[in-house]
């Protein structure tokens, strides 16, 4: 009888972790709701710190990819200050919490938060000047081939930059990889992949920024002048 107990509470347990990192990945609940209110205190250091590698002037346009809680958004409003700043997600929960934070910015015109996914961008070609993906390249359904779509709608000579709170071969590496790899089925590659994974898919001056106390992570590529030309 004890043997059932035990093992009910470990399937519990098991299903418990599972649907959480269900809703991390993908926030659908009033629990996921709570986390991407969470994950905006929690991301914010870390989008800062990758935040000073990049330069945003004041009437820039700028996409975040998997907005999640709206925190960046809002981040992002405050340094481009006569900017437009969009946000997308593939989570309808995630979309509502974002659009709840920034609804004065929304409301001026500032910002423009909408439902969709990586995979097929909902915007023209060379829209943006700069891409921004914090804490969300890792659940990418098809990572070489999004990361190619985020070029599409980069304006020529624009950023793209990917902003993580870990990487493969960060201190304390051996505890991150099973919850990363296994639990949270996500993509976890060393700075050096994630330097070859923007060099594969067109983008130049590729630099690759590590903190290595927090186990941070901030990748950037520019999108090339002639990507689309075609011979005369």
């Amino acid at each position: 009888m004890i043997d059932v107990i035990i093992l009910g509470k470990v399937v519990f347990a098991g299903a418990l972790m599972v649907y959480v990192a269900g809703q991390c990945r993908k926030p659908s609940s009033g629990l996921g709701r709570m986390l991407a209110r969470g994950m905006n205190a929690s991301h914010d250091k870390l989008t800062r710190w990758g935040l000073t590698h990049v330069d945003i002037k004041p009437d820039i346009t700028i996409l975040d990819v998997g907005c999640g809680g709206g925190r960046t958004i809002e981040t992002l409003v405050s340094m481009a200050g006569e900017g437009q700043v969009f946000g997308i997600d593939y989570s309808p929960a995630s979309v509502a919490v974002a659009r709840e934070r920034n609804r004065a910015s929304i409301a001026r015109g500032r910002v423009d938060i909408r439902e969709g996914t990586v995979s097929s961008l909902p915007f023209p070609d060379d829209t943006f000047d700069l891409v921004t993906a914090v804490e969300t390249h890792y659940y990418w359904p098809n990572l070489p081939g999004d990361v190619r779509e985020v070029m599409r709608v980069l304006k020529p000579h624009g950023a793209f930059v990917i902003i993580a709170e870990t990487y493969r071969g960060r201190r304390n590496d051996w505890l991150y990889r099973p919850v990363m790899r296994l639990l949270l089925r996500a993509a976890y590659l060393t700075p050096d992949q994630h330097r070859l994974l923007l060099s594969d898919a067109g983008y130049s001056d590729v630099e690759v920024f590590t903190d290595t106390t927090h186990g941070w992570i901030c990748a950037i590529g520019h999108s090339q002048s002639a990507r689309r030309e075609t011979p005369q």
